[in-house]
């Protein structure tokens, strides 16, 4: 018999989910400490504003968390951004991930009191990690390419611009190796300009500053189409 599975979202900094979801985030990620460690989500859930909602949504099944996404709600914006989805690789082809996809989007809905035009989510370029990367990658049971083809299945693009994380690199310098990705709400060739630009000034601002979040943002629009979007490609490059 199938061991039930419930998710849900934790809303108190004291719950052992975040811890666990913290261990999830270690197991199944090959460069754990770019991700936010479960102390610091913890001190998210009690860090809200009218400008950004911090959620965390957990999938557990027997008492363990099997699954979990940490992202952002932007309410003045419209959209969300999510810092990080994983799911154990003991239940992956079971659906979890499409489960969180889903429920995600809902807990956004609800954040924003509408509905959200869609979730933004950075992830790794394979063809822009160096073989130890890949090969630490493997070590964890993970492979970019699968992950990049899971994201495509839930319905996530890429945008296609030149991206970089302003910080969290080499000697604190952008993260070159990463692509921004966006599932909208409905299916769309191009993505408005100000959508992504807006998002991405909400997600940057707390923790860069006001005139480091304008100048990744002036790297970006410089991409913009003359129609004000960009672009949304396969991000499997099929």
């Amino acid at each position: 018999m199938a061991v039930p599975l419930t998710l849900r979202r934790v809303t108190d900094p004291d719950d052992p989910a975040i811890a666990a979801f913290g261990v999830l985030q270690n197991r199944t990620y090959f460069e754990p400490d770019m991700l936010i460690p479960a102390t610091y989500i913890a001190r998210l859930l009690e860090w809200q504003s009218p400008e950004r909602v911090n959620l965390l949504l957990v999938a557990e099944q027997a008492g363990e968390v099997v699954g979990g996404t940490v992202f952002h709600a932007f309410p003045q914006v419209g959209t969300g951004f999510s810092s990080y989805m994983a799911t154990a690789p003991e239940v992956r082809g079971q659906g979890v991930a499409r489960l969180l996809h889903n429920r995600r989007m809902e807990e956004l809905d609800a954040a924003v009191g509408g509905r959200v035009a869609g979730v933004f989510i950075d992830v790794v370029s394979p063809q822009r990690l160096s073989e130890d990367e890949l090969e630490e990658e493997r070590s964890v049971g993970s492979d970019p390419a699968r992950r990049r083809a899971v994201f495509a299945h839930l319905g996530f693009q890429q945008v296609d611009v030149s991206y970089q994380q302003p910080a969290g690199g080499e000697n604190g310098g952008p993260v070159t190796n990463m692509d921004l990705l966006y599932c909208p709400r409905e299916a769309a060739d191009t993505v408005p300009a100000a959508l992504v630009l807006g998002t991405m000034q909400a997600y940057w601002q707390a923790w860069l500053g006001e005139k480091r979040t304008q100048t990744a943002l002036a790297a970006l629009d410089a991409q913009a189409q003359a129609d004000g979007t960009f672009r949304l490609i396969d991000p499997t490059g099929s």
